[in-house]
C-alpha cells in the first residue's frame, strides 16, 4: 500500500487511540538517523516472487508450527514470533517488530542473515536508541508516519498486519498466515482495539482472520 492510500486509515487510528503525529514522525527522523545503512534491495529480493509464511505471535503459534509445513516458502514473522519459530528450528527470513518484543535471540538471527525490519512510533523512541545501533546484519527500517528516504511506510498497524502488508508490497507470490487469534479477550482493551484494527486491516489484503 502506498503511503497516500495508507493515510486515511493511518489518521483513523491516530484518532481512535490518541496518539500523535509528531511524535511518530520524530521517531522516523531517529531511526533514519541510527540506521547503519539500507537493505531494501535485499529484504525485497528476499520477498518478490516467492510464497510467503507470515506468522503471528498467538498462543496457538507451537502448535501451528508443528502442523505446517515451511519447504520453501519465506518465513516473516512478527515481532516475538520470531524467537518461537527460531527455538523451534525455523529462523526466520524477516521478522517485523517495533522493537517492544526485541532481545539478543533477534541480534543472533541476523547475524545469520535474517533481515531485521524495525519500526520507530512516538512510544518506543527509547527502543529505537537502544537497540538498532546493535545491529550488525541487514536491516530495514519503518514508519506508520510520512516515510523518509530509507524509512519506508509499506501499510499496516501492529507488527502482524504489517508483516502481510509489508509482504504484498515488496511483490509475494502468496501470503499464507499462522500464529493469529484475532478473537483473543485475555489481552487488554488497547491491545483488544489493535486486534480489532488490525482484523479490519487484513481484509485490506484479502485476509478475513
Amino acid at each position: 500500500m502506498k503511503a497516500e492510500e495508507w493515510e486515511p486509515y493511518y489518521s483513523e487510528i491516530l484518532d481512535f487511540f490518541g496518539f500523535s503525529r509528531e511524535d511518530d514522525e520524530h521517531a522516523a527522523h531517529v531511526l533514519a538517523e541510527l540506521l547503519p545503512h539500507d537493505d531494501i534491495a535485499v529484504l525485497r529480493e528476499t520477498i518478490s516472487g516467492q510464497d510467503c509464511i507470515v506468522c503471528g505471535n498467538a498462543p496457538s503459534l507451537a502448535d501451528e508450527i508443528r502442523k505446517t509445513d515451511f519447504s520453501g516458502k519465506v518465513i516473516i514473522a512478527a515481532d516475538a514470533a520470531a524467537r518461537v519459530l527460531f527455538h523451534a528450528g525455523h529462523r526466520p527470513a524477516v521478522i517485523l517488530s517495533d522493537i517492544d518484543g526485541m532481545d539478543d535471540d533477534f541480534l543472533v538471527m541476523n547475524d545469520l542473515g535474517t533481515i531485521l525490519v524495525l519500526h520507530a512510533h512516538g512510544d518506543n523512541i527509547p527502543l529505537v536508541r537502544s537497540w538498532v545501533p546493535k545491529v550488525r546484519g541487514p536491516i530495514v527500517g519503518t514508519t506508520q508516519a510520512t516515510p523518509l528516504a530509507h524509512v519506508y511506510n509499506f501499510g499496516g498497524f501492529s507488527d502482524g498486519d504489517r508483516c502481510v502488508f509489508c509482504a504484498y508490497e515488496l511483490g509475494a507470490a502468496n501470503v499464507s498466515l499462522i500464529g493469529f487469534d484475532l478473537d483473543d479477550r485475555s489481552v487488554d482493551p488497547v491491545k483488544r482495539g489493535k486486534l480489532m484494527i488490525a482484523r479490519k486491516l487484513l481484509k485490506l489484503c484479502g485476509h478475513d482472520v
